[in-house]
Parts: C-alpha cells; sequence; structure tokens
C-alpha cells in the first residue's frame, strides 16, 4: 500500500504545483480549505454508512474516497507522507496502549 499512496501523494502534489484543467484535485486546491475539509466530513460520514449496510465493497470504495481526500488535505497544509508514516511506525511498536476513558460519576 506505501507505493500505491506514495503515487497518490505525488500525483496530488503535482496538482498543486501545476495546474491541469479538468483536473478535480485542482479544483479543490482552488476552492481551498473550506471544500477540503467538507469533502473530508462528507467522506467519513459515507464511510460510517456504508460500513453500518455491511457492504464491504461499497466500504471499500467509501474510504478509497476518504484517503484521496485526506490526502489532498495533507498536500494543501503542507504536510509530509512520511511524518503520517513515521506516527503510524511508532504506534505500531506501543504495546498495552489502551486509552483509559475518563469516567463521569452521574450522581454529581
Amino acid at each position: 500500500m506505501n507505493d500505491v499512496m506514495r503515487e497518490l501523494y505525488e500525483t496530488v502534489l503535482s496538482r498543486r504545483d501545476e495546474k491541469k484543467e479538468g483536473s478535480y484535485t485542482c479544483y479543490l486546491f482552488e476552492q481551498g480549505i473550506d471544500k477540503i475539509l467538507k469533502k473530508c466530513g462528507e467522506e467519513c460520514s459515507e464511510v460510517i454508512i456504508a460500513a453500518k449496510n455491511g457492504k464491504n465493497e461499497d466500504t471499500v470504495q467509501e474510504i478509497s474516497d476518504l484517503l484521496y481526500h485526506l490526502t489532498v488535505l495533507m498536500v494543501n497544509e503542507g504536510i509530509a507522507l512520511e511524518d503520517v508514516e513515521n506516527v503510524l511506525a511508532q504506534r505500531s511498536q506501543k504495546q498495552g496502549n489502551l486509552k483509559k476513558f475518563h469516567q463521569v460519576d452521574k450522581n454529581t
């Protein structure tokens, strides 16, 4: 998957730097951060709905759309793919890192 994500990242980066007419990626960059964030939110919701409906092929399609839009967000914000890979690599080394959730005293 790293090669596919690297290729996607490089393509999105090139669309930011060299405008290509008719490119949806270029359109997103032209519209700016609000449009990019809106699309990330929409795609996230679509992943949730697809997963809830239990059709894996739909869920895979929606996850792919979300990863694409997150990649556009990363490029727009100057976040390198390596930065995300490094954090994921660090997290994969952790064991027993179940977060303790804040418990609310319902009597107060």
